[in-house]
């Protein structure tokens, strides 16, 4: 299991920007992704960023969001721009190590997973 350290979240006005963070230690984090979650909802997929270069966006971010990875300290990063109310959920950052291809929004690719942090987005 990977210990996954996450920053960042908080409260902001639709159309402002926020920054996640996640840091992983411990563990292969072939596969890192940010999920999120509402209450009543399924978790899902925001974005992911694979060891291999592959980055992969939800419908609903891409444009607005952008995935990175600082391999020096191994950190995940978010950048969330132009965000909207039904942004507001609880993220989670998620790692894996590389395996048998499944879909990244595959909660099955990810078996280590942060504690989750608030983003909560005002109209």
């Amino acid at each position: 299991q990977v210990r996954l350290v996450e920053s960042g979240g908080g409260s902001v006005e639709a159309g402002g920007s926020l920054r996640l963070a996640c840091t992983g230690s411990g563990g292969s984090t072939y596969r890192m992704a940010w999920f999120r979650q509402t209450p009543g909802k399924e978790r899902e997929g925001v974005a992911a960023d694979y060891a291999s270069g592959h980055t992969y966006y939800a419908d609903s971010v891409r444009g607005r969001f952008t995935v990175s990875r600082d391999v020096s300290t191994n950190t995940l990063k978010l950048q969330m721009n132009n965000l909207k109310s039904e942004d507001t959920a609880t993220y989670f950052c998620a790692a894996g190590p590389t395996g048998p291809t499944v879909p990244w929004t595959s909660r099955q690719a990810y078996p280590s997973w942060g504690q989750g942090i608030q983003v909560t987005v005002s109209s």
